[in-house]
């Protein structure tokens, strides 16, 4: 095995959180009811801080707290945006990189690719499915989720094949499929996919959320859906986003 050590250019994916809000208290508040509580809720995805919309800046940000607060959400803070110099040092003792001007490089130094030439008479139009964009993977899990373990899918759908344990945590970016028990923290459309859906054969959760919006069952759940085949889905009501518990009719 070579032991040359290399340094190269490269581009990582993670999350951008854009927030007007630069207090961790009144980032609480906010994003209380849209996490519920949860806690690891992005599974340790690296993230950039864009505080690009941030009206008037205090003389004083608390950047320890803010990045205590972003990690308890299960994000790893690397660098920000739109920050005033004044804060440089500030950042430079949390290791919290200003992107600003690398953001610009990167930009610049990105090709430019030609827009795609119309099509001739011989040619037909390309299928959608020609894309070369990555299709988002599925993650079976095989063995029941037992309790205080997190199964996170940052890109596509979980599909349990034996259920889950209270106190697991399933979190998607997509669906979340369960043939089995579903019992514990259940968040599917992690990241804003309005179009998840949690669906279970034997539904039982203590927390279900789609896309930030979330119910509890601390009572119980209704004799209507409980251990029984249900899916969860958003609908929106008046502009207001709800959960929708329906049970389902299975063959």
């Amino acid at each position: 095995m070579s032991e040359e050590v290399r340094f190269e250019s490269g581009r990582f994916e993670g999350i951008v959180v854009r927030s007007p809000l630069v207090s961790p208290a009144r980032l609480a508040d906010v994003l209380h009811k849209r996490f519920a509580g949860t806690e690891s809720y992005f599974g340790g995805e690296p993230a950039v801080l864009d505080f690009s919309e941030v009206r008037d800046w205090p003389e004083q940000v608390d950047w320890s707290g803010l990045v205590a607060f972003f990690r308890r959400l299960g994000l790893q803070p690397i660098g920000v945006r739109g920050v005033p110099e004044s804060f440089d040092a500030a950042l430079k003792r949390l290791h919290l990189a200003n992107l600003d001007e690398a953001a610009l490089r990167l930009e610049a130094a990105r090709p430019t690719e030609p827009p795609p030439a119309a099509p001739t008479s011989a040619q037909a139009p390309a299928s959608p499915q020609t894309g070369t964009a990555r299709a988002a993977s599925t993650k079976f899990i095989d063995r029941p989720v037992r309790a205080g373990q997190q199964i996170y899918a940052p890109e596509g759908d979980v599909v349990l094949m034996a259920g889950s344990n209270p106190g697991a945590e399933i979190i998607a970016a997509g669906s979340i499929h369960c043939w089995g028990p579903l019992r514990g923290r259940v968040l599917a459309g992690a990241g804003g996919n309005l179009e998840a859906r949690i669906v279970a054969t034997h539904f039982g959760p203590e927390l279900v959320s789609i896309a930030g919006v979330y119910q509890t069952f601390e009572n119980g759940l209704p004799a209507s859906i409980a251990n029984r085949p249900v899916q969860v889905k958003l609908q929106v009501i008046q502009g207001q986003s709800h959960l929708l518990i329906e049970p389902i009719e299975t063959i």
